[in-house]
Formats: structure tokens, C-alpha cells, sequence
């Protein structure tokens, strides 16, 4: 299996349709990045959330971002669940971000996720940046959609834990959600890990549709 590293700098952008996607899918990745990069800044952008929502939104990018040196939240406020309705305005938001980031690695939302707003950040995302590095990463819900992901980051352990002590910690308005529990994100990650024959056993896993490797 071969192994792609990230080592001289990098600018990131975090995109999720709702408070919690982001952590969820790649939350460890991004600790693990914040440590070992040599120079990073990230973006980070949550599109829906009302007041309470956005509260925890922004404690917990502040947790998961404490080790990244720049680095910047956005909370936006489009309505949740209703964002194909809201496709111009949230088109016009991308077009906003476009004009001011130089990103190197965009996380977003899986293109088969069947959550429409998921759809919705996946989509835009390939419709505005159209020559960056882009991994779609997974958010497990009641929709039977993860599909079959072909890029995997091993997780330590440590970040593991981390990673969902933290999300519940921050997001006590989901725990009345069947699938919101530390099982079910554990759970997850043990799953990826044996996919990519982590030492760890656990790993978070993205959809990766197009990628250039550069000859020597």
C-alpha cells in the first residue's frame, strides 16, 4: 500500500453542512495534522446551525483546532435540511471563499452521501474548486450510504479517543440521536483501521476522485 505524506506547508479548508460534520469525519486526521505539519492554517466552515448549535460549533473547532497556529472558524446560517432551496445563495458563499483561499486540502462531504445538504457542500465544493486536492470524508447516520473509500489515515489511539471524548463533550444537543454515541464513531474508525491495516487498528477513511502525482 503506498503512503501519501504531507510535510512542507499546508492550507486547509474544513467544509460541513452541519455543526458536527466536520469533526465526525475527519476530526482525527485534522489533530494529527495540526501536530505534524511543519506549517499549517485552516478554514474551517460550518453552512447551517442556529444559535445554540453554532455555540457548540465553535467550542469544539476551538478544541480541535488548539495545536493549529492559523487558523480560522466561519458559522453560517442556512437553514438545515432545506439547502438544494438554498443552492444560489450557498453557491455564492463558495465563489466568496474561492476569491480569498489558496487551499492545498479541502475536506467536504461524500458525493454519494444521501443527506441532500451533504450533497449539496460535496457538490458545490467540486463545482468551485476544480484543481485542489479534495477528500470526501464519511459522517455515519441512519442512511445506509458510507460507500467504499479508497484513502485512509491511520489514527492513533490517543487522538482516537480524543476525537470522541470531544464531540461528546461539545455537541450535548445530538446525544438524543440513536447514532450520535461514542460506539457508533468508534466503531467506525475500527472498521477503516482494519481496512487500511492501521498499527493502531483505527482510521478515518475519504473518498479521493481525483489525485496527480508529480514525477521526479
Amino acid at each position: 500500500m503506498l503512503a501519501l505524506t504531507f510535510d512542507g506547508p499546508l492550507d486547509i479548508l474544513c467544509l460541513g453542512a452541519h455543526c458536527d460534520d466536520i469533526e465526525i469525519g475527519c476530526g482525527g486526521t485534522i489533530l494529527q495534522l495540526g501536530r505534524r505539519a511543519a506549517e499549517i492554517s485552516v478554514c474551517w466552515v460550518v453552512f447551517s446551525g442556529n444559535t445554540g448549535r453554532q455555540d457548540e460549533a465553535r467550542a469544539s473547532a476551538a478544541d480541535f483546532l488548539s495545536e493549529v497556529p492559523r487558523r480560522e472558524i466561519e458559522l453560517l446560517g442556512f437553514r438545515e435540511s432545506f439547502f438544494p432551496t438554498q443552492w444560489s445563495a450557498i453557491k455564492d458563499e463558495f465563489e466568496r471563499l474561492k476569491a480569498k483561499l489558496r487551499p492545498s486540502l479541502i475536506f467536504t462531504h461524500y458525493r454519494g452521501d444521501d443527506h441532500q445538504d451533504h450533497r449539496v457542500i460535496a457538490d458545490l465544493t467540486w463545482n468551485t474548486f476544480r484543481d485542489h486536492l479534495i477528500l470526501e470524508y464519511e459522517v455515519p447516520k441512519f442512511e445506509d450510504d458510507l460507500g467504499r473509500p479508497n484513502l485512509f489515515v491511520p489514527v492513533e489511539r490517543q487522538t482516537a479517543r480524543r476525537k470522541v471524548d470531544a464531540l461528546c463533550q461539545h455537541f450535548r444537543s445530538q446525544r438524543q440521536r440513536g447514532w450520535f454515541s461514542e460506539d457508533t464513531f468508534m466503531a467506525l474508525m475500527r472498521l477503516r483501521g482494519t481496512h487500511a491495516n492501521a498499527p493502531s487498528g483505527l482510521a478515518e477513511a475519504f473518498h479521493c476522485r481525483k489525485l496527480v502525482v508529480e514525477g521526479g
